[in-house]
């Protein structure tokens, strides 16, 4: 029977998670705010759909692995004179098929986000370096959530080995 107060819904997990994604945020926010020329906010974005609720490093992998992957084929299609629906669409079809393939199926928002974050088109003239500096901060997001995954997941066990047992369910995942 499901609990009537929301709030006993939260539990230690959530906690660290909603810790993971603020300070993935903050990082990305910080390059955002000091580097007004370059395209951060695409990182910021990259940060959130990356990081997870669990404690997992290769959900991690993973997901950069498929933000890389989306990134990949947003650059193949990127010189096609086509609608960006149609890019979309073929984009889409050739990240989910490559993603499982490649074993990625978990991680395949994270692939479909870069994809669309990189193609997608708010001038009328397409320009390679607005591409490519959608990837770098793409990828950029992807780092930071990796390395707070695992400073995250470091300080858990570290905790876990101190104190002698876990309150942190490890497969509660709520993204």
């Amino acid at each position: 029977m499901a609990s009537k107060n929301p709030l006993l819904l939260l539990n230690i997990s959530t906690l660290l998670y909603t810790l993971k994604c603020i300070t993935g945020i903050i990082v990305c926010y910080y390059l955002y705010k000091a580097y007004p020329d370059y395209p951060f906010y695409w990182a910021i974005v990259s940060v959130a759909i990356t990081i997870s609720a669990d404690n997992s490093n290769k959900l991690a992998y993973d997901r950069i692995i498929a933000n890389l992957l989306g990134c990949a084929v947003a650059l193949c299609l990127y010189p096609i004179h086509a609608s960006t629906l149609i890019l979309f669409c073929a984009g889409a079809a050739i990240t989910i098929t490559a993603g499982t393939l490649l074993g990625l199926t978990n991680a395949l928002r994270s692939a479909m986000a870069a994809l669309i974050i990189v193609i997608i088109n708010e001038e009328q003239q397409k320009n390679w370096v607005v591409a490519l500096e959608r990837v770098g901060c793409v990828i950029v997001g992807c780092v930071v959530a990796l390395l707070v995954t695992l400073v995250f997941n470091m300080v858990s066990k570290a905790y876990i080995k101190r104190f002698g047992h876990a309150h942190i369910n490890p497969h509660n995942d709520i993204s």
